[in-house]
């Protein structure tokens, strides 16, 4: 998928899309060009991309493919769950069904028992028949006793549903007080029982102790202190192997507009601040780590968390600007998009990149007879389309980008039957089996050596050595 030959002397770009699990996917990516020398100048990200562009920065890629990483840990397992309220109250309200229910459940027990005694008479087992009649009157005495069926049935069921209804406004008016704004909310309350259904504390929460080990920091660091002892790193060791640029992209949607933070060497940090035709003011929308506050610093930590937030699906992450900035002390929502990856071309075009190697979990666009069973739970129709949406938005970025540079290419799987969300593995019916995520940071490694570094990398070594 190159659509020239790739040059080591220019100044290269690695470009990370996708969310979820393409985290596991770019691990396994970096690690195979590390492994190979692979000259790269910038990583860029969105997404779950971020810790991968922040690691492989820093010289972290041993840590973030290992499997004690964040994307192969055992606590990625609760990543991107239903929210605690709504497992609460998913159960709550299944005690209530099954409280409803259970009459009827031993109606026709009974009704069986019935069945069994009169089979019993009828293959002269006397014995047996009436010891079948005798259950079967004990059951429906139990079914119509005044203290079961007429009291204390309702009385569970009502409670139940007390207990789930309790439950979602707890969780409600916890999520208000959290909230960092206080803007007013528009809407009837009942929107706020229900919010948005996916938890994203993980993998936020593995991501933010990944980072935190690259940095070295305290055990509990201020996002503050976190940001300024990355970026501290980065600087000091600009030009060393196993550390490069970063760039970071995230959606606001308050501001409605994409946001973009660098940390740049000196050459190329006056050309990020030029200002973009028909974007408005530049420091609307980019942020210099490097040269900016040192409230700015923190950010990095913030752009992470919000790749990490899905629209609809997750809570966007709330990020409070500083008084004296351009958007003047206001709390914005940050989360995700799939067409970042097109930003992410734009702004490596403008820091003076010349090549770039798209990287994506998302298989190429779907051919005929390719069709596959429709998902029906919330989570797996969510990963559906959003990994849809992701594989179109890789085709755009791959189109504008063979406008920008002399070099493009691409590395991502012929087959990925991993959603976004299948944190846990997922059955392949392709192969027949159980899929997991650790196979795919190795089928991200394997796709890094079959489709670039052995084609196009290795090809052309030989070339410049004839």
């Amino acid at each position: 998928m190159a659509l020239s030959s790739y040059t080591p002397r220019l100044r290269t770009a690695l470009v990370l899309c996708g969310a979820g699990t393409a985290g596991a996917y770019h691990a396994g990516v970096l690690r195979a060009l590390t492994e190979a020398g692979v000259k790269i100048d910038v990583l860029a990200a969105h997404g779950a991309g971020g810790i991968g562009a922040l690691s492989g920065a820093a010289d972290g890629v041993a840590e973030l493919s290992s499997a004690s990483g964040p994307w192969t840990s055992a606590r990625m397992a609760r990543a991107y769950r239903w929210r605690t309220a709504l497992r609460v109250a998913g159960w709550g309200g299944l005690v209530a069904v099954a409280l409803v229910l259970l009459p009827l459940v031993l109606l026709i027990l009974a009704s069986g028992v019935y069945a069994l005694s009169v089979v019993a008479a009828l293959a002269n087992f006397p014995s047996i028949a009436a010891s079948l009649v005798e259950w079967y009157g004990q059951m429906l005495g139990l079914l119509f006793s005044p203290p079961l069926l007429p009291t204390l049935m309702p009385r569970a069921v009502v409670l139940a549903v007390l207990a789930v209804a309790g439950v979602l406004a707890v969780a409600a008016v916890r999520s208000r007080s959290i909230e960092r704004s206080r803007r007013r909310a528009r809407g009837a309350f009942w929107w706020r029982l229900i919010g948005q259904p996916l938890d994203s504390s993980e993998p936020e929460g593995a991501v933010k102790e990944a980072l935190r080990q690259i940095t070295r920091g305290a055990t509990n660091p201020s996002r503050a202190e976190m940001g300024r002892r990355y970026v501290e790193l980065l600087t000091e060791n600009f030009g060393q192997p196993g550390f490069h640029e970063v760039l970071l992209a995230v959606h606001d949607l308050d501001a409605r507009r994409d946001l973009v933070a660098a940390v740049l060497s000196p050459p190329w940090r006056q050309s990020f601040g030029q200002r973009r035709v028909g974007a408005g003011p530049r420091e609307a929308e980019m942020f210099d780590l490097v040269e900016g506050r040192e409230h700015d610093r923190g950010l990095i930590v913030d752009f992470v968390a919000g790749g990490l937030r899905l629209p609809a699906a997750s809570a966007p992450h709330e990020v409070t600007f500083p008084d004296k900035g351009y958007w003047q002390g206001e709390t914005h929502r940050w989360c995700d998009r799939p067409e970042l990856a097109s930003r992410l071309i734009d702004e490596a075009a403008r820091v003076g990149v010349e090549q770039v190697i798209l990287v994506s979990p998302a298989p190429p666009a779907a051919t005929p007879h390719d069709m596959r069973p429709k998902a029906l739970d919330f989570r797996t129709r969510m990963g559906e389309t959003l990994r849809s949406m992701e594989t179109a938005a890789f085709q755009d970025a791959w189109a504008m980008a063979a406008t920008r540079f002399s070099g493009v290419f691409a590395i991502r799987p012929t087959h990925n039957p991993i959603g976004p969300f299948d944190v846990a593995g997922v059955y392949d019916e392709s192969s027949d089996r159980e899929r997991t995520v650790a196979e795919l940071v190795q089928l991200g490694h394997d796709d890094a050596y079959r489709q670039f570094i052995e084609p196009v990398v290795a090809t052309g070594e030989r070339l410049e050595e004839i």
